[in-house]
């Protein structure tokens, strides 16, 4: 390298650091314009056509129940509103406090084993967060008790349940201190965080998990009978917690690396996103391939993959793009009963939420016009209802 090259690249490389100090300077001013210290996260309040889908009853039952003194006040125009608090207290007794069958209070029972889902894609932007995001509150709103893991160094699913990577999780606050090599590892129950939605816990994520990517070949070339291989270390972590939760949703980086390797081996179950394009579906092609070949050398080296189910999720789909209806019908004639039948549609309303942190279960419907709000949820509450189909399927529930 010459003495110009020497110094463009000094230059290059103060200039990034410089940007990256700054424009972290300025989002941390942003959150607190946006989020002071005082400012909580919340789920909004549903109605109660919404709150009797997610105990699972009929409306005029809730009707019942609530007309026996359960529930919220009436509003001042005699309109009843339900917090995600009010709607596990009415599964709680609906279940007569956990003394009844269990209906609606939808924990595993016995022999139904932990159900692990990792959600990925080798490329960005094919909605892997946002569908980690809604499908984590979505079951945890529905009665099951949820672990969301951030795998992804960008760390946007710990921005969307108010844990500011920059600001809010620091050293060894992520599932790397539960699986790292060395000494300072920790027990992953002290990294394990609640959320504002009752039923769900997170693990957050930073740009500290790109140490795992780092450590793992200097473990792998001086690996000791002390140290599991790197790909059962998550799984490995899960066992220890596995009592407390009945799902766990995990946010893959969008890279085939170390870290999703192990997500992989910790699964019971995969996730595909994939957005209806075709370079999308091409990059999803040379994603499977390498997976299928990387899953080949990880099984020869003693991982195991038993998944229960694999499924493709077209996302951000738009029904009256012609080339988007013609990829998703060829996705289906390759793929079958692998791709869900349910799409996530492209939306606004999801978009927008996006931009301030917040999901469709946080983002007040006042925001957006009646009908675009109400298409963007129906969509997610179909896919999601058809993953926990899928799930329960896996339990040998009806």
């Amino acid at each position: 390298m010459t003495v110009a090259q020497k110094a463009e690249y000094q230059s290059l490389r103060s200039i990034i650091s410089a940007d990256a100090a700054e424009l972290s300077r300025q989002l941390q001013a942003h959150q607190l314009r946006t989020y002071p210290p005082t400012a909580q996260k919340g789920i909004r309040q549903f109605t109660p056509a919404e709150a009797a889908d997610f105990i699972g009853i009929h409306q005029g039952y809730l009707r019942q129940v609530v007309a026996d003194g359960i529930g919220p006040e009436p509003q001042a125009n005699g309109r009843r509103l339900y917090s995600a608090q009010d709607i596990e207290a009415l599964r709680q007794h609906l279940d007569d406090g956990g003394k009844g069958p269990r209906k609606y209070v939808r924990h595993r029972r016995e022999g139904e084993k932990l159900q692990v889902v990792s959600v990925m894609n080798f490329k960005g932007g094919s909605g892997k967060t946002t569908t980690s995001a809604h499908l984590a509150q979505y079951l945890a709103l529905r009665g099951y008790r949820v672990l969301a893991i951030d795998l992804d160094p960008q760390a946007s699913l710990s921005a969307l349940f108010g844990h500011q990577p920059e600001l809010d999780v620091g050293e060894n606050e992520t599932i790397y201190g539960a699986i790292r090599y060395d000494e300072e590892r920790r027990d992953i129950t002290e990294v394990v965080r609640a959320t504002y939605t009752p039923n769900l816990h997170i693990i957050p994520g930073n740009l500290e998990l790109m140490e795992f990517e780092h450590e793992t070949p200097k473990a792998l070339s001086k690996r000791t009978n002390n140290n599991s291989m790197f790909f059962a270390r998550i799984g490995l972590c899960l066992e220890d917690i596995e009592s407390a939760y009945d799902i766990v949703v995990i946010d893959c980086p969008p890279q085939l690396g170390f870290l999703t390797l192990s997500a992989l081996c910790a699964a019971t179950a995969v996730l595909i996103t994939v957005h209806p394009q075709m370079l999308d579906v091409m990059s999803m092609s040379q994603f499977l391939h390498m997976t299928g070949d990387l899953l080949d050398v990880v099984e020869q080296a003693g991982g195991t993959m038993d998944y229960d189910w694999m499924r493709y999720l077209i996302t951000r789909f738009e029904p009256n793009d012609g080339p988007q209806s013609q990829m998703a019908g060829f996705m289906r004639s390759i793929f079958g009963n692998r791709v869900l039948d349910n799409t996530m549609l492209k939306s606004t309303a999801i978009s927008d939420a996006g931009l301030t942190k917040q999901t469709m279960y946080e983002v007040d419907r006042s925001q957006f016009t009646r009908g675009t709000y109400d298409r963007a949820l129906e969509s997610l509450t179909a896919v999601n209802g058809e993953i926990e189909n899928l799930i329960k399927q896996t339990w040998g529930r009806k």
